[in-house]
């Protein structure tokens, strides 16, 4: 195994090492190339080597996205001397142990969301991080970076919605019906949770990051399991079936009411079984003086609601959120020549290198700390759930 010793490197560049060749794997891999071709970087950012599990599976993987090296061991890929940041787009249950080595070897973090599979290893995260007095950590809440939900967090900093009154969140999947087997996602010792911390995780984020509010209690929630057994896949693959079934042991779909600390309710809702959505992340906040309103599968759009104009002219305003004036927007395509969903990911890569060289970012990046919030309140709703009871945030981070 290689050392352990800390070493920082003085880079001319931003060289990542990525942890982890699956879906967000290329999602992270597809962004790191962008950001340099889409934006102007002082620090370019070099992709130094990928780690996965399998070595054929990895070299393949790290030619196919312009990795420079690729390895099946992940502390070789932290310790490579050409490494300021480590990419961590691993497995829930992993993203401790592969973090706090990371910030341990002396290299800066961007991780994948939720922070970790349970509140205490986000909680041992954050404090690895306090100690890594040198190095800075991110975490992939992509979405903030859709142009749309970046201008709604514009509108409320401007109070264009005045006081907020009410938040109304949900993000709706179809994939996680019966045919779908038993993938690690549906397995707690992996995962965490299930649908709650893997949707849920998102829209607690948006609505904190577009309100610049914190929740402090969830009053209510409930989770429920609807497929307890799926079919079991062949684990050197993770998806070719095999004989037998495993039991599901997360949640498929989780709700839960919560308050904000400006005396706001919310409502927020995951599911992988809402049959018939396949991306539906939508979120709409009421306030005295307007409502903004997002739906991820119109990732462009913002509806608007200016309750201020004369009630003659007062209805819901669709923005095509493309124009250059658009947060991101600029850095693209010309105005109506939408986005996807990689950009707001490559968004992100480039503002961790921007926020790594002291440029100014359009907002703000999510770091261990600010996740960690997050990590409680999804953990104060499965509490709330198991217990039948309001659950504040402040009891679980004190825990």
């Amino acid at each position: 195994m290689a050392s352990t010793r800390r070493h920082t490197p003085t880079a001319r560049h931003l060289g990542v090492a990525m942890l982890g060749t699956g879906f967000m794997g290329r999602a992270h891999s597809n962004a790191w190339l962008a950001a340099n071709r889409f934006f102007d970087l002082s620090l370019p950012i070099s992709l130094e080597v990928v780690a996965g599990i399998d070595a054929a599976e990895s070299h393949d993987f790290g030619k196919r996205w312009g990795w420079k090296q690729s390895t099946v061991c992940w502390q070789e890929a932290i310790l490579n001397p050409s490494v300021t940041l480590v990419d961590v787009a691993t497995p829930n249950d992993v993203h401790c142990e592969h973090a706090i080595a990371a910030l341990e070897a002396g290299r800066h973090v961007a991780c994948e969301k939720p922070l970790a599979g349970t509140l205490s290893d986000a909680k041992q995260m954050v404090a690895a991080a306090k100690r890594a007095k040198k190095c800075r950590t991110f975490v992939w809440f992509n979405y903030r970076r859709c142009p749309a939900v970046a201008l709604a967090r514009q509108l409320v900093q401007e109070g264009r919605l005045g006081r907020i009154f009410h938040i109304r969140a949900a993000y709706l999947q179809d994939w996680g019906g019966p045919s779908t087997p038993l993938l690690w996602r549906f397995q707690r010792s992996k995962a965490g949770s299930g649908a709650h911390g893997d949707l849920n995780a998102h829209i607690v984020d948006m609505a904190r990051f577009i309100t610049s509010d914190d929740i402090t209690e969830v009053v209510g929630a409930m989770a429920e399991t609807f497929v307890k057994e799926r079919d079991l896949v062949d684990a050197t693959d993770g998806h070719s079936r095999r004989k037998g079934k495993g039991k599901s042991t997360v949640d498929d779909a989780a709700l839960f009411l919560a308050r904000f600390k400006s005396g706001a309710v919310a409502s927020f809702e995951a599911s992988r079984v809402a049959t018939g959505n396949k991306n539906c992340n939508t979120i709409e906040i009421n306030g005295e003086h307007g409502s903004v309103s997002f739906d991820f599968e119109r990732m462009n759009e913002l509806r608007w609601w200016d309750n201020t104009v004369d009630a003659t002219r007062r209805g819901w305003t669709t923005i095509h959120c493309t124009e250059s004036v658009h947060p991101y927007a600029g850095n693209y395509w010309p105005a109506a020549h939408s986005l996807g969903y990689e950009h707001g990911h490559t968004s992100m890569a480039a503002e961790i290198s921007k926020s790594l060289s002291n440029e100014p970012i359009v907002a703000p990046l999510p770091d261990f700390a600010d996740a960690l919030i997050t990590q409680a309140v999804l953990e104060a709703a499965m509490r709330a759930a198991r217990e039948r009871r309001p659950v504040s945030v402040r009891e679980c981070l004190a825990d």
